[in-house]
């Protein structure tokens, strides 16, 4: 068994585990002696990608039933993040960085609904993979999975661990009001809001500063 809980960076969608982020933070958290290790949820597929077999992943990644994890999540690896946590109990903290709650409500509203209704219709949507730096194509069935994901607690994650979440007040992919709704009332999550956008790049030094802070139990013992 590891000493201490195991660390895992869950980065966003057409991302991939050699994000900016994912790679800033892996590199903050070495120098403390600290393995984050940085998962690659392009699963099955990018062009196939499923909510689901995310949370199949992240949960193979803690381990056995005895080992721990403090779960780092961007975007929709946060929304991830937070799936696995209030399903699994072997999840004892949580860093989400710009969490892609009510992830269809967030997409049908950048898409718009003509652009949404294509998608339905055609059943691909172009976009850019910017791990791989191409254009390519998700499926639709990625937002029915992800709707199922969804409905099983009523759109909002049921998270109980300790959270920190940063979210950007600038980001126009997901809605920093989306991080303020979920935040209100949970005793248990710190809401950091930064002058960013979704990216947060510019961002790192303060979410390494309240990560680090946040996680001050478990860097103790390391």
């Amino acid at each position: 068994m590891p000493e201490g809980p195991r660390w895992l960076y869950l980065h966003g969608f057409a991302s991939g585990p050699d994000s900016a982020k994912g790679v800033a933070l892996a590199s903050h958290y070495a120098k403390a002696g600290v393995q984050l290790e940085r998962l690659n949820l392009r699963v099955p597929s990018l062009e196939r990608l499923r909510l689901s077999a995310m949370l199949e992943t992240v949960r193979g990644a803690i381990g056995g039933e005895r080992d721990r994890a403090v779960v780092f999540g961007s975007s929709l690896g946060g929304l991830a993040a937070c799936r696995v946590a209030e399903q699994d109990a072997r999840v004892c903290a949580l860093v989400l960085l710009a969490p892609a709650f009510r992830l269809g409500e967030q997409l049908r509203r950048r898409l718009g609904d003509a652009g949404w209704h294509r998608w339905e219709a055609e059943g691909w949507l172009e976009t850019d993979d910017f791990a791989e730096k191409r254009r390519t194509r998700v499926d639709f069935g990625f937002i029915r999975d992800a709707a199922e994901v969804d409905a099983r607690s009523g759109g909002w994650p049921d998270v109980r661990v300790p959270t920190l979440l940063v979210h950007g007040r600038r980001d126009d992919t997901c809605d920093v009001e989306s991080s303020r709704a979920w935040a209100r009332g949970r005793s248990h999550v710190r809401l950091v809001e930064v002058d960013d956008g979704h990216e947060l790049v510019d961002s790192l030094p303060r979410i390494a500063e309240e990560a680090d802070a946040f996680l001050a139990p478990f860097l103790a013992h390391r």
